[in-house]
């Protein structure tokens, strides 16, 4: 049987977020993009909630919420508010998926447990570089065993919290010429000595977190902080975070989405031109129209995709028409919103202009559009 009706524990989760997002994110989103920087103490207010750490397992002190689709539900509600406080505010998970997708039980009882202590604690994903983005196999950054411990060199790229995480998962390949089978996986602590903060990017948009490289200069971590084992099975434990990972940006992009268009409705309904509300004309209705159709045919991919990883159904490629759909739906109507707005929505003063800049960024991370058509189509035409 098919539903579409919330649980009473996804709607109270919901509404937490919503007013989250409605109380500390928006009076302070476009102060915070415009200085480029993180607003710290409203993630403090999060972690005392449990916003960033709901969805850890009991065990490690987190809210054992197992829901994908909660976690989606939560994730539309913050990036509604700012997505880049979101990107920074849920940046642990960006560590501790694959900690939790990989790691052994004893890996887990080590690492987990930081991000649920009476401080918030960052995470990163340490995947890009230079020349390695989506072709994963093509990672330079390498890992040298030596003796108990393993040596990492490399640069990494675009990484969100990068050099202020307080864990850092570092893919590195130990055999570039094995492709993806040399590919491993690390967890690297901030104070290990060889991590490096480099470059801090000034974005386009998600400006209110953190983006920079990440410098790994023959950089020690003991035997024991590399994920899964040594069969070369990590390049799967990184397509599994990511498979999983995607239905939770399409989400944000749908946060987003939503955001441009409720302004514009609004917007809309009180600007009068040529003897009245500009809502009223079919040019504007019918824009209006068609905007909000796109956010509800997101909303129910991302719904579908998340729904299939909580039963656990493949849906690799469902992950891919969610994350493909509710990107390219975005950019589309946050543009759309600022179109409406006219010359206003081309300013700075009015937050649909960062709405558009925040939402191309949902067309390129955690594998670009192009990259998800290339997943769709695979699946579509098969072998041969």
């Amino acid at each position: 049987m098919v539903e579409f009706e919330l649980t009473e524990e996804q709607k109270l989760m919901q509404k937490t977020a919503h007013e989250f997002a409605e109380k500390e994110m928006r009076p302070i989103s476009l102060e915070y993009d415009k200085k480029g920087e993180m607003p710290w103490d409203v993630v403090k207010k999060a972690h005392s909630i449990g916003l960033d750490t709901a969805f850890l397992p009991e065990e490690y002190g987190g809210g054992g919420v197992t829901s994908t689709l909660t976690h989606c539900v939560v994730m539309e509600e913050l990036n509604w508010g700012c997505a880049g406080i979101a990107t920074g505010l849920l940046g642990a998970g960006l560590a501790y998926l694959p900690i939790i997708h990989m790691g052994t039980d004893a890996q887990k009882k080590r690492f987990l447990p930081r991000f649920t202590g009476p401080e918030p604690r960052l995470g990163a994903l340490c995947l890009t570089e230079p020349d390695a983005g989506s072709d994963v196999a093509n990672i330079s950054t390498t890992a040298k065993k030596d003796g108990k411990e393993w040596v990492l060199n490399g640069v990494k790229r675009f990484i969100t919290n990068g050099g202020i995480a307080d864990l850092h998962v570092v893919f590195a390949t130990t055999d570039k010429s094995l492709g993806y089978f040399g590919i491993r996986a690390f967890v690297v602590e901030h104070d290990t000595p060889g991590l490096t903060e480099g470059k801090v990017e000034d974005k386009m948009g998600v400006r209110a977190s953190h983006t920079s490289e990440v410098i790994l200069d023959n950089c020690r971590i003991p035997a024991e902080n590399m994920l899964g084992s040594e069969d070369g099975t990590a390049f799967y434990g990184a397509m599994k975070t990511l498979e999983s990972s995607r239905p939770l940006v399409a989400a944000g992009a749908v946060g987003v989405a939503r955001a441009a268009y409720e302004y514009a409705l609004d917007y809309a309904r009180k600007r009068k031109a040529f003897g009245g509300p500009i809502a009223k004309k079919q040019a504007i209705a019918f824009m209006l129209a068609d905007m909000k159709t796109k956010v509800e045919a997101a909303r129910l991919l991302v719904w579908r995709a998340a729904w299939m990883l909580d039963q656990g159904m493949p849906m690799n490629k469902e992950a891919s028409e969610a994350k493909l759909f509710a990107a390219d739906m975005a950019m589309d109507v946050t543009t759309d919103a600022v179109q409406i707005l006219g010359g206003a929505g081309y300013m700075k003063d009015e937050p649909v202009e960062k709405f558009m800049r925040d939402a191309k960024v949902f067309q390129i991370w955690e594998g670009t559009s192009q990259i998800q058509r290339l997943v769709i189509s695979r699946d579509e035409i098969g072998e041969l």
